[in-house]
This record gives structure tokens, C-alpha cells and sequence, in this order.
């Protein structure tokens, strides 16, 4: 089977879009992923998907926590930073929820710390224990992503 024809199926599932955010040595690391999902209520834990080429993978490696930041429509600009789409350097400023950085503005602000780790063809998946969430209160709409662009929820 091609690479290219298993990439487009897979991009026929609309998703959400996060940034997933670490700290190493007082420097925040983040990435854009929409490889992600919720794994169990009791006890609270996500997973994230991570490309083994990624630099973000060693950084949560050494860091042992991760936040997931699910980002809102107007957040468009901060997925494309963080998925390397936009190439000229943007400050992005971060909050701290837990001690670790997440993004303002987020729809939903998920910090973990690591609880186990699996690796799976080319890419490690991080399972994540929920320590803390908080939730943006404006009822903003969701930032998608459907068959390689972003989207718009449609009333």
C-alpha cells in the first residue's frame, strides 16, 4: 500500500487540532498534533502520538509532562507556528497551568504528566495522566482539520 494513499484516508477524519507543549531546561518546546485522544475516565489519561523524527519527542522523554492545548478557530496562526507552516519567527507567549506552559486562549488546557510510553512503528505514544484542565468559558468554535485544511464548523 502507498504512504500517500493511507496519509489521504486517514486525513478524511476531521479532527480537532492541538499543540502539544513541553519544558526542558527553562525553554518551552511545542508542536501542532492532531493525533490525539482521551484513553480512560478512571483513572482521568489522554494519548498523543508522537513521529519518532520529531524534536519534540526527546523533549517529552525528558521532561515527563505535556500539556495538550485545544486550540479554537482563531488559533489557525499559532497551529501553523507550532506545525513549522509559517517558517519567519513569531513569539508566542505562554500561561502556566501546574507549573507547565500552556497556550491562552486555548478551548482546552490538559496538563499530564508521562505514565507510560509505547512505541509503534514510527512513532511513540505517550500516555498521559491528567493533573489539571482548564476550560475557555467564551464559546468559541473548534479549530478543524479535514483532508489536509482547516475548517470551519458549520452552524
Amino acid at each position: 500500500m502507498d504512504d500517500r494513499l493511507f496519509r489521504d484516508a486517514m486525513g478524511k477524519f476531521a479532527t480537532g487540532v492541538t499543540v502539544v507543549a513541553t519544558e526542558v531546561d527553562g525553554k518551552v518546546h511545542g508542536m501542532t498534533a492532531n493525533a490525539f485522544m482521551s484513553v480512560s475516565l478512571n483513572p482521568k489519561l489522554v494519548v498523543v502520538s508522537i513521529a519518532e523524527k520529531a524534536q519534540m519527542l526527546e523533549k517529552i522523554k525528558q521532561s515527563q509532562s505535556f500539556s495538550i492545548n485545544i486550540l479554537s478557530a482563531e488559533q489557525q496562526e499559532e497551529s501553523m507556528i507550532f506545525a513549522k507552516q509559517i517558517k519567519d519567527p513569531r513569539e508566542v507567549v505562554f500561561d502556566r497551568l501546574g507549573g507547565i506552559p500552556v497556550l491562552p486562549g486555548a478551548l482546552a488546557q490538559v496538563v499530564c504528566e508521562v505514565s507510560a510510553e509505547h512505541v509503534e512503528g514510527d512513532h511513540t505514544l505517550f500516555i498521559g495522566r491528567v493533573k489539571e484542565i482548564k476550560l475557555d468559558e467564551t464559546n468559541q468554535e473548534p479549530l478543524i482539520y479535514f483532508s489536509g485544511k482547516y475548517r470551519s464548523l458549520a452552524e
